[in-house]
Order: structure tokens, then C-alpha cells, then sequence
């Protein structure tokens, strides 16, 4: 579960997010919207540790992430919108080294289905410099669960990904949802939220404007039966891009 409360982020005069709450339970796909600037980027990077709140807290299976990082990061998988990987370590070295870093005992087995399961198993001891973006980022996915987390931010899965590698992590976080994984999505492709999320939040400005179903913010937006881009963009109020 995760669990947002009066989360803030304050850049000197600019509060990228204003006292946000959210709740998100286990084995819910939950959606995460905004226009470019609206405070996505900072909540996640807080979600993951990578930044200090200003105020409020963040709680990740009842760790609290200031105050038990590790506990919270022990159980938490991350995949941010750009892999960022050791170039001069082949995809095998690489996968080890993340299993040393959560203390896994004996990781060979389980790093072997994952390079197997993201289509990595051919190119597990070629240089990750070798890799495309699309394969980066399969490889980063298949580190990230690497530890079998209960809980998955994803910041722009799809990013880079060609249709079959698509439909693997649509598949995926479908099966880890049905197995209790709580996952927290972070797109701009809303065909993908619309398709996989039970409910979605909309945040612009720091300010969480909306949070329900698509069915709810369709009513919100007075919108009934409408698909979730027209919706997105009234409430937003605009056409402008989306992050």
C-alpha cells in the first residue's frame, strides 16, 4: 500500500506539490496525470527517496521513507522514465550487482527468468553500451523485480518500448496486480491508464484537481461516457502537452 499525506515540495518561492493525499491500496494499477510542470516528476523522485519532502510523509507498506528508507526501499521497485544503467557491465553483471545491493542470497536463478521474461536472455553477457533504449529499458524493468517488490512506481513505462515489449509490460503489471503488487503509474499515454487503472488522480499546479475512476472524472468534468484525453484536457484545462 501506499499511503501520501500532506506531501509538499517547496523550491524557494515555486511549491512544485502543495499538501497532497493520497491513498493507493495493494494490487490496484493506479494512474498518476499532469501536464508538463505539474508536480508528477517531484512526487515520484519523493516516492522513490530521491528527494526530501518539505513537509508531510510517504509511507510504503506502513514504512514510513524518511524516516525507514531502507525498510520502505526493501520493498519498493522503481523504473524511472530514463534507464540509467553502468555501460561497461554486461546485463548479467549488472543484474547481480542490484541483487548485492538488496542482499539476495542466491540470485542466478531468479536473474535468469527475468532476462528470459523481457527477452534479454540472448544478450546477457554483451555490454549494456551495446543495448538499444527499448532494451535499457527491459532491463531496467527486469531489475527492478528483481527482489520481488510489493509495490512498483513507474515513471513512463512504455517509453522506448516497440509494440511486443508494450504488451509484455501491459501483461505483467496485469499479473502482478492480480498477485496483490500495488502498482503507481506515472504516463502520457492515456490509452494505457484508461486501459489498465481502476482509478486515476490528476495533479496540476502541486494540486491533486481530480481523483477517481474514468467513470468519476468523466461525471466531474461533466463528460459521461466520454474517453479519458477529452476529460484530461477540460479539467486542465487546455490542449497543452502532456508530460
Amino acid at each position: 500500500m501506499i499511503k501520501l499525506t500532506n506531501l509538499t515540495k517547496v523550491y524557494g518561492k515555486l511549491t512544485a506539490v502543495n499538501s497532497i493525499n493520497l491513498t493507493v491500496q495493494p494490487g490496484e494499477v493506479f494512474g498518476f496525470l499532469g501536464p508538463n510542470g505539474a508536480g508528477k516528476t517531484t512526487t515520484i523522485k519523493m516516492m522513490a527517496g530521491l528527494l526530501q519532502p518539505t513537509a508531510g510523509s510517504i509511507e510504503i507498506c506502513g514504512f514510513d521513507v524518511q524516516n525507514n528508507a531502507l525498510a520502505a526501499k526493501a520493498v519498493t521497485g522503481f523504473i524511472p522514465d530514463r534507464p540509467y544503467l553502468y555501460d561497461k557491465l554486461t546485463a548479467e553483471e549488472f543484474m547481480a550487482f542490484v541483487s548485492r545491493l538488496y542482499s539476495m542470497q542466491d540470485p542466478s536463478k531468479r536473474i535468469s527468468e527475468l532476462l528470459a521474461l523481457f527477452g534479454l536472455a540472448d544478450w546477457s553477457n554483451e555490454l549494456v553500451e551495446n543495448f538499444s533504449h527499448g532494451m535499457k529499458q527491459r532491463l531496467v524493468m527486469a531489475s527492478s523485480l528483481l527482489h520481488e517488490p510489493k509495490v512498483l512506481v513507474v515513471d513512463e513505462p512504455m517509453v522506448g518500448l516497440d509494440p511486443r515489449g508494450a504488451r509484455l509490460v501491459k501483461d505483467l503489471f496485469k499479473d502482478l496486480a492480480s498477485r496483490g503488487v500495488t502498482i503507481f503509474m506515472s504516463t502520457h499515454t492515456l490509452e494505457i491508464v484508461e486501459a489498465m487503472c481502476s482509478r486515476v488522480a490528476i495533479i496540476n499546479k502541486g494540486d491533486i484537481i481530480a481523483e477517481g475512476s474514468v467513470e468519476e472524472l468523466g461525471r466531474l468534468a461533466r463528460m459521461e461516457n466520454s474517453h479519458l484525453e477529452p476529460i484530461f484536457l477540460k479539467l486542465t484545462g487546455g490542449d497543452e502537452a502532456i508530460e
